[in-house]
């Protein structure tokens, strides 16, 4: 069995969970499977650093001495936003040689900063997406999913976005099983989809500022199966539908039909794994009218099928 030797990179101001994290998952996986993961910490000189919430954390020791390694993890926090020269130049000479570079929140900073990411399409921290974009013009930057995989680098969203990638890595590694035991160990769903959205519906979309159109909202996330065409909205908040659809769009950042979709994309994956109802009945519930509906609207948003979502992502029972 091929150990992999997992390097994880410290730096004044790291986002401690960025950290532990992954570092759980990992950790979790070699208790799993022994012989399959050996996780080390290194900072520049080897001495402690303090994270961005305080913590100080110990590594191993030098990223100088450090073995070269399988899969090298760079997270994020405040230390990424002016990074160390050194640590910059050392990620920029030893990522290429990484058989599996992964960037967790705005550790994708440093890596762009590197010149790792050009050419490529990346994510980070839906707050720092922006200023990835437009300092790193030569970076495609996706701010919508939890994580993004091109070739050998993978970059994640926020914070416990890590751990999501990290499980999405041990199943690649190890399998499903493994992966699945880890996250129950931890506590987690295995695992969101790759290609979900940061946030959630509500939370993407702002809220309206006038109280038609926030009940409107409130009244499409709790009817997710009722008629919401623009018309039938538009007649609740008691607006015409063009006026209704263009104050919509202007309050909230969406237009009505993208909000919809939205939410009953999201009330159909909970039902899948918090449920065991049929495929036929969720998408009633949720709004589709059939099963053929729901299908294309999951392929589109996730690239699976509910049936294959459910298997995937639904907490297995336990005896």
């Amino acid at each position: 069995m091929t150990q992999r030797t997992v390097l994880v990179v410290l730096f004044d101001g790291v986002q401690s969970l960025d950290v532990s994290g992954p570092v759980e998952v990992f950790a979790g996986a070699e208790t799993y499977a022994p012989g399959t993961y050996r996780i080390r910490t290194a900072s520049l000189d080897g001495a402690p650093v303090r994270g961005s919430s305080g913590l100080t954390l110990v590594p191993d020791g030098p990223l100088d001495a450090a073995p070269r390694p399988h899969t090298l993890l760079v997270p994020g926090g405040q230390g990424t936003r002016r990074p160390d020269p050194r640590l910059r130049d050392w990620v920029r000479a030893h990522g290429p040689r990484a058989h599996r570079l992964v960037s967790v929140c705005t550790g994708a900073i440093l890596l762009a900063e590197a010149g790792l990411l050009d050419g490529r399409r990346a994510t980070t921290h839906w707050a720092y997406c922006a200023k990835l974009a437009r300092d790193h013009p030569a970076v495609e930057v996706d701010p919508d999913p939890v994580y993004v995989r091109d070739g050998h680098v993978a970059t994640s969203a926020g914070v416990t976005a890590g751990i999501d990638l990290a499980l999405a890595l041990v199943e690649e590694d190890l399998g499903r099983d493994a992966a699945l035991a880890v996250a129950r160990h931890l506590v987690v769903f295995l695992r969101r989809p790759g290609n979900q959205a940061q946030f959630s519906a509500q939370l993407a979309a702002q809220t309206a500022q006038r109280e038609p159109l926030r009940d409107v909202q409130q009244w499409i996330t709790e009817h997710p199966g009722a008629d919401l065409t623009v018309e039938a909205l538009a007649a609740r908040a008691r607006l015409s539908p063009r006026h209704f659809a263009r104050a919509f769009r202007t309050e909230t950042g969406m237009t009505p039909g993208r909000y919809v979709d939205r939410v009953r994309l999201e009330h159909a994956r909970r039902l899948l794994e918090d449920t065991a109802d049929g495929v036929e009945e969720i998408s009633r519930a949720s709004g589709y009218g059939t099963p053929e509906a729901m299908r294309r609207a999951f392929l589109k948003a996730l690239g699976t099928a509910p049936a294959e979502y459910r298997r995937r992502f639904r907490p297995a029972t336990t005896p």
